[in-house]
Order: C-alpha cells, then structure tokens, then sequence
C-alpha cells in the first residue's frame, strides 16, 4: 500500500472528522479512499458511455397516471436483457418508488434509463451507475459454454 501525507488547516480537518464520524469510518485513510474512488467514478461516468456496468435506477411515479405503470412494466420487459431486479414501493395512496437493478453495456443501461425517466408522470428519476471490468472468460456448464465474469472497474 502506497502511504501519502496531504496537510489540512485545522478547520478543514475539523470538518472532515465530524463528517467521517457521522458516516461511521473507523479512520481518516477508509474516508479519503472512498473520496478518491466516488471522485474516480463520477469523472469516469462523464466520459462517452464504453464497456459495461451494473447500475441503479430509481424513480417515483404517481400510479394514478393513466397507464403509466403498464407503460413502465413494459419498458422494463422490452429491455429485460438488461433488467436484473424491480422492487416496487407505495409510499403513499399516490405515489410509488421503483428500484430497478440494471446490467450490460453501458450505452444501452443509460438510453434504457433516460427513456424510462423521461416517461410523463415519472418524477425523480436517478441513475447510478458503476463500471465494470472484463475479470475473465471460462466455461461453466457441461456444454462448455464460455461467460464472461465482470467486477467492478478499480
């Protein structure tokens, strides 16, 4: 592991430990990291959409809209190559959250998102999305059909 000394004014590093405290880090390296890999992937997600990702999009909808919630079930089902899981909230007698785990390439997770976000009457819609790395390619099955396994972009 590569060790690294930043200096903070005394305010500043004030600040940064009540913050590491309220979010429960057990020390100043275990935050600095998770702010070195959060800064990595949101600079990573402004460049053009390559390789693939796993993602998390998450919406509310009022489910007295006409139709909308049959539109939203088929978006999902026209792009099931890409939907992992759906979970469904009422969090009122009006509105509903929706939780949709996404997977594949990432063009196509985040055009699959934009349309269903930009369905009327879907409101605070939110993409999540985390790169994903080719780890590597082996058979599985007794027909020795390869896969591909990907984990999390470093």
């Amino acid at each position: 592991m590569e060790r690294f000394t930043i200096s903070l004014d005394e305010s500043l590093a004030h600040q940064f430990d009540e913050l590491i405290a309220a979010r429960g880090y057990v020390n100043r390296s275990e935050a600095v990291r998770d702010l070195i890999r959060g800064a990595i992937e949101s600079d990573r997600q402004r460049d053009p959409p390559s390789g693939h990702c796993v993602a998390n999009l998450s919406y509310i909808y009022n489910h007295h809209e006409r139709e909308l919630a049959e539109r939203l079930t088929g978006l999902q089902h026209d792009h099931h190559d890409l939907t992992v899981a759906a979970m469904h909230t009422h969090l009122d007698h009006d509105n509903c959250l929706e939780t949709v785990i996404l997977k594949g390439a990432t063009a196509q997770v985040r055009q699959f998102a934009e349309a269903l976000i930009a369905e009327r009457g879907v409101r605070h819609g939110k993409l999540n999305m985390i790169a994903l790395e080719a780890e590597r390619h082996h058979a599985h099955d007794e027909h020795g059909q390869a896969h591909v396994h990907y984990r999390p972009a470093r």
